[in-house]
């Protein structure tokens, strides 16, 4: 099994906001731009992606740089 090392992205401040209904939590996201349900647990603002824009591919024990056009890469790729 590869190495695997992941940096952590730590924040600055966080803050916990509490919303009485549906309607202020609609009107806060469309504030910060973002999309949030009830379901959301935390956001980054500014926005950001889960991933990164490069992701590093193992290929028989090297590590491949893969850049795409919305950061992702297919699993087709992954296996090739």
């Amino acid at each position: 099994m590869p190495e695997f090392v992941q940096t952590k992205q730590s924040e600055y401040a966080k803050v916990i906001f509490r919303f009485e209904s549906e309607e202020e939590l609609q009107e806060f996201a469309k504030l910060i731009g973002q999309t949030l349900t009830k379901k959301t647990k935390s956001a980054w603002y500014p926005a950001k992606s889960h991933w990164r824009d490069t992701k590093q591919v193992y290929v028989d024990g090297e590590v491949e740089e893969k850049d795409g056009d919305n950061g992702e890469t297919s699993l087709h790729e992954f296996f090739e």
